[in-house]
This record gives structure tokens, sequence and C-alpha cells, in this order.
């Protein structure tokens, strides 16, 4: 990959994810119900992205994973670790989730009041880790060519969106005053760690697995739950049309 080229895009890309958290609320069209076409086929690009690009990838982690447990005796019968990794990623984030929805009502849009800050901090520490580990993977990523770069950034842009509306829409303005800030900076902290850091290939494979669950939760969770009222039709052209370029780009 030309490193001038990958830098620039690097170099999008975050500014993409700073824009995102911290002017999404002038995206107005998106906090619609029934739930934009727009955010509907956002999830449908970050799904396509999970099973057609994300999954296969966490399978060449499982090789670093399973061949490190190997040389270690460390459940060297086991096939799956990137997979359990991945599960136990999920699992964290659902449990935050649950706990952040549970703590603290039901949605703004349900005519509650506003999170407490306690529960909104926990919720948004979860979700800033998050978005430290997609800056930082986009210095290390298993494939590091321009294409695999693309993919990532137009994918995690997409989803930051989805995950931004989200975010807004339960927290309301505690998350405008505060969050969106935290999130923004994020990623750009992530980039920083990426660059100045070298991780082991092990940590660097236990990192991916733990992100690809958390992103296969947000995607999942922002779609389906039925207050939502999403749109089928623009979510199945958004995944069908990226899944396409995806495997014409392979």
């Amino acid at each position: 990959m030309d490193v001038s080229v990958g830098s620039v895009i690097v170099l999008a890309t975050i500014a993409t994810f700073v824009l995102v958290h911290v002017f999404g609320n002038r995206l107005r069209f998106l906090a619609t119900t029934p739930r934009s076409v727009w955010l509907s086929a956002a999830g449908g690009v970050s799904v396509a992205y999970v099973f057609v690009h994300l999954l296969p990838e966490l399978a060449e982690h499982q090789e670093t994973l399973g061949e490190r447990a190997r040389d270690a005796g460390f459940f060297a019968s086991v096939e799956s670790h990137a997979y359990l990794i991945a599960l136990l990623g999920l699992v964290l984030f659902y449990g935050v989730e649950r706990f952040a929805r549970t703590a603290g009502g039901a949605r703004l849009g349900s005519g509650r009041a506003e999170t407490p800050l306690p529960v909104f901090w926990i919720h948004l520490g979860a979700f800033a880790i998050y978005n430290v580990l997609i800056g930082y993977l986009l210095v290390h990523r298993e494939e590091a060519d321009l294409r695999g770069l693309i993919i990532y950034a137009v994918a995690m842009s997409l989803h930051f969106v989805v995950n931004d509306q989200g975010l807004r829409e339960q927290h309301g303005s505690t998350y405008h005053r505060y969050g969106r800030w935290v999130l923004a900076v994020a990623p750009v902290a992530g980039l920083v760690i990426g660059v100045a850091t070298q991780v082991s290939p092990l940590l660097l494979s236990t990192l991916f697995a733990i992100l690809a669950g958390g992103v296969i939760l947000n995607v999942l969770k922002e779609e389906l739950p039925e207050e939502r009222e999403s749109r089928f039709a623009a979510f199945a052209f958004g995944t069908a049309l990226y899944a396409a370029l995806l495997l014409l780009t392979a």
C-alpha cells in the first residue's frame, strides 16, 4: 500500500469519525420514527461488513490465537479461541447496554427524564473504549492493504453514524453536552496509541476479537428492537449493496 495515500485515508477517516460525533445533532433527518431509511441502509452496510469481511478476518486471527494456545498448552484442543473472545466481547457490551437501559429507564422518546449521570458515564465509558479500539485498528489490521483500509473506513464511519444517533436518542442533552466530545476524541486517541505502539500478534488478535463481538452486538441492537420501526427495504438494500461491493472487490 502506498504509505502517503494510506496516511491520507487514515486521517480523512479519523476526521470523519470526529465530525460524525461532534455534528451528529445537525443530521436531524436521521432522528425520525419510523427509522430513517438512511440509518437503516447504514445498518445494512454494517451487517454486510460483519458477515462478509469481519467474520472471515476473525478466522484469520483464530489461526494466530490457536497457534499461540497450542504452543503454550493452553486450551490447545479448542479450535475457536477467537470466536470465544468475540462472544465474550459481545456479552460484555450487552451487559453494559442492559445496565444502561434498566438503570436509566426507557428511552427519552418514551417521555422519561434523562439518564442518571453515573449510568450515563458507565455506558459512555464502554463506547469510549469501543471507539479507541476502532481508531487503534485503523493502524493495526490483519489486512494492511489499501482495499482493506477503505472497506474498514467506510463501514466504521457509517457504523459511527448509527451509534451516535442511538446514543443521542437514549441520553439526550447529556450526550450532547459531554458524550459526543468524549466519543469524538476516543478514536483519535486510539490512532495515536496505534502509531506510538506495536503490540504482539496475540494481543492484536485478542483486541480484534473483542471489537468484533462489540460490532456484532451494536449492529443488531440498533436495527432489531421493535420500537425502532426499522425500514427493512433500506436495510436489505444497504446489506446487499455493500456485500456485493465487498465480493466484487475481493
